[in-house]
């Protein structure tokens, strides 16, 4: 999955800490694909815009975490200076997946939100990727509502029909 970006484009990274002296600076990862992604010669664009495109010059894993050189950055007060950075690519870039059960962010917001009985819930606004994959629903009552992305609670995701099917276990406040 690949998250939705603060632009109209699809976050793959963000730009974290750097990483040594040399320039290189974790990456704070946002796709399925990083090694696609981070390859080296790929140009990611960025936003802010002003800071790219970043060519990729090499990567390497580093205790679970992903070290990137971008070209033109050779020392830590270089890499210091694109922290906080969104790496992003245009949603036409994203391949489909394969697997009907995985889907892109910008594929999920804005689908309608219904139960199983067929009550309207909301819209989904954003996804929040922490520990669990969570749906943030703006509620047709107003307010929001978050609900782990899982099979047992979203038994079924229409994008073509432009809708979501959750079962909300007793107590979920909807």
């Amino acid at each position: 999955m690949t998250a939705r970006g603060p632009s109209d484009r699809l976050v793959v990274g963000r730009i974290g800490r750097p990483h040594g002296i040399r320039g290189e600076l974790t990456i704070d990862v946002r796709t399925d694909d990083p090694d696609l992604r981070f390859a080296p010669g790929a140009e990611l664009a960025t936003d802010p815009a002003a800071t790219g495109p970043l060519t990729v010059e090499r990567t390497r894993w580093h205790s679970g975490r992903l070290l990137v050189r971008f070209a033109g950055v050779g020392d830590r007060d270089a890499a210091e200076e694109l922290r906080g950075v969104w790496l992003v690519v245009d949603p036409e870039d994203i391949r489909a997946s394969d697997d009907p059960d995985e889907f892109h962010d910008q594929e999920l917001v804005g689908l309608t939100v219904v139960t199983v009985g067929g009550d309207e819930v909301g819209v989904i606004s954003e996804i929040r990727h922490t520990g669990q994959d969570l749906l943030v629903i703006g509620r047709t009552g107003g307010g929001e509502a978050l609900v782990p992305f899982v099979t047992a609670l979203v038994p079924e995701v229409d994008v073509p029909g432009g809708r979501l099917v959750i079962d909300p276990p007793p107590g979920l406040d909807l």
